[in-house]
């Protein structure tokens, strides 16, 4: 039989859900979903963190079992117990949190149980061929002698990506595969999706990117609340209609309006000459009360590690650091928490959160001494001062007692910032802080950047998102190469000027760019 006669003859329908059920103890993540996937398609999947769009792509993928009702793969009812079920149906999923074996190669993880073999040892020379081969196809390239546990978030999600393709899945569902990439990135990664989608691949895509997913997906569904919402072609959507049906209501897109300091306000804080051997190198700035300065620049060029730096995570090398004027030593975490230094990390899961305690917790673990009287901690002391945070940046649980694992990651998300909020730092700094969560969380994590700014607190912004960056900040430093290469106030500050510096092409000459020689 023809390639094109086997497409022909493969039903138009590859994955149905029949009224499917789904608790995690009291919580009912989905609701008698009744949704059909054309074969060969992309379809994507919206709605608020916690609407059940995970847990409908687990579900498909054999991660989790339904409570009830029917899954169909290509015309046959299914089963599976385990994700490597769902892979003997040529069914696989590119998780939200990478999954690699942090201990193993890259070329190991990409080729885990389909490596190759001659007399049952492994050939890796044959190996090497195939990953070369599958570099030139994905155009994602990342060395294959690296261990896991060293790569960024972005390159995990990368070669999450190599094996899903390795595997020659017939359908993928890919959970939030942009989220850790740069624009950059992101671009090429929809085009390998289109391209899995061209050769016949059926792909199920979940993104809060609702420009990202209306950019690459033929049908849309929505969920809110377990409940599907609404299905159709995306070519009939719009962001505004989208976010209206995600939420019930409708959501201003909009950054909130900025508020620019005063030009004498007080310098809060000042970087001089911090240096980190291969990572960062002479990096210089201040920022003033009531100013959100962003820091712009690839994944790679030191954005994170001068903030790790800052907040004594990693150990420069040299350089000094003042807080309203005065000399601080950070060599830890701590002394920066003591100083008035309060950092949330990029990775909110390996870094930031204990996600099998509870709220309250997370939030005191810090700050432990204020809440303790000879060692004892005061727990109604305790829960009166979270009760207060939690309010403030708007967490929606059942109580301050809940696991931080039962929680949405806009929730989880907005808990980092009461940790940090509880110390009430002169110094605030948001690493990526909206990644991952969903458009009603991300508007309201930035309504809380602002009002930080708007309190009088110097605020440091990292994210990959150039939008949210020129959106919220007042001024954007961009980095390449562990060096600040360009300062962007109001008057310069454009996507395209931050592209030209990030990347070292020529700006259009009717920007300017202040660029360090």
């Amino acid at each position: 039989m023809t390639a094109a006669a086997a497409a022909e003859s493969l039903p138009s329908v590859h994955v149905e859900l029949r009224a499917v059920d789904k608790h995690f103890g009291g919580v009912h993540a989905l609701r008698e979903i009744d949704l059909a996937v054309a074969t060969g398609s992309i379809h994507g999947l919206v709605g608020e963190n916690g609407a059940g769009k995970s847990t409908l792509g687990k579900i498909v993928a054999g991660v989790h079992r339904a409570d009830g009702g029917e899954l169909w793969i290509r015309g046959r009812r299914v089963d599976y117990h385990r994700p490597r079920d769902a892979l003997d149906d040529g069914v696989t999923m590119i998780a939200q949190e990478p999954t690699l074996v942090p201990h193993r190669s890259v070329l190991e993880n990409v080729f885990l149980g389909i490596e190759s073999a001659r007399a049952g040892v492994v050939d890796e020379r044959a190996m090497r061929r195939r990953y070369a081969e599958l570099v030139e196809e994905a155009q994602l390239d990342v060395p294959p002698g690296r261990l896991a546990r060293t790569l960024s978030v972005a390159d995990q999600q990368k070669v999450e990506l190599l094996r899903a393709i390795a595997r020659k899945a017939s359908l993928v569902v890919m959970d939030e595969p942009t989220s850790a990439l740069t624009t950059d990135e992101a671009a090429r990664l929809l085009e390998v999706v289109r391209r899995l989608r061209d050769r016949g691949t059926t792909v199920i895509y979940v993104s809060h990117l609702l420009d990202e997913v209306l950019a690459v997906a033929d049908d849309v569904t929505v969920l809110r609340d377990g409940r599907l919402v609404r299905s159709g072609p995306a070519s009939e959507e719009t962001p505004e209609r989208l976010v209206a049906a995600m939420l019930g209501r409708s959501l201003e897109l909009s950054f909130p309006e900025k508020i620019y300091p005063p030009a004498d306000a007080p310098v809060v804080f000042r970087a001089r000459d911090l240096n980190r051997a291969g990572v960062v190198e002479q990096v210089s700035f201040e920022i003033r009360a009531g100013e959100i300065v962003g820091l712009a620049g690839l994944i790679g060029s030191g954005r994170s590690e001068v903030a790790r730096a800052i907040f004594g995570a990693d150990r420069r090398d040299s350089g000094e650091i003042e807080v309203e004027g005065e000399p601080v030593k950070v060599k830890g975490p701590r002394d920066a928490v003591r100083a008035g230094i309060a950092m949330l990390p990029e990775d909110r899961k390996a870094q930031g959160l204990l996600m099998l305690r509870s709220i309250v917790d997370n939030v005191t673990l810090p700050h432990l001494g204020a809440v303790s009287r000879a060692g004892v901690v005061g727990r109604k002391r305790e829960r009166r001062g979270v009760l207060g945070l939690l309010d403030r940046v708007d967490v929606r649980a059942k109580g301050p007692t809940a696991r931080l694992d039962t929680l949405s990651g806009g929730n989880q998300q907005k808990v980092l910032f009461a940790k940090w909020l509880y110390c009430m730092p002169r110094v605030f700094i948001a690493d990526e802080p909206t990644r991952g969560v969903d458009v009603g969380a991300k508007r309201a994590i930035s309504e809380l950047i602002h009002s930080l700014a708007a309190e009088g607190k110097a605020v440091l912004l990292i994210s990959s998102e150039h939008e949210e960056v020129l959106g919220l900040a007042h001024r954007v430093l961009v980095m390449r190469g562990g060096r600040i290469v360009a300062e962007l106030d109001r008057s310069t500050m454009s996507e395209d000027t931050l592209l030209h510096a990030a990347f070292a092409t020529e700006a259009p000459p009717t920007q300017r760019i202040e660029e360090e020689q």
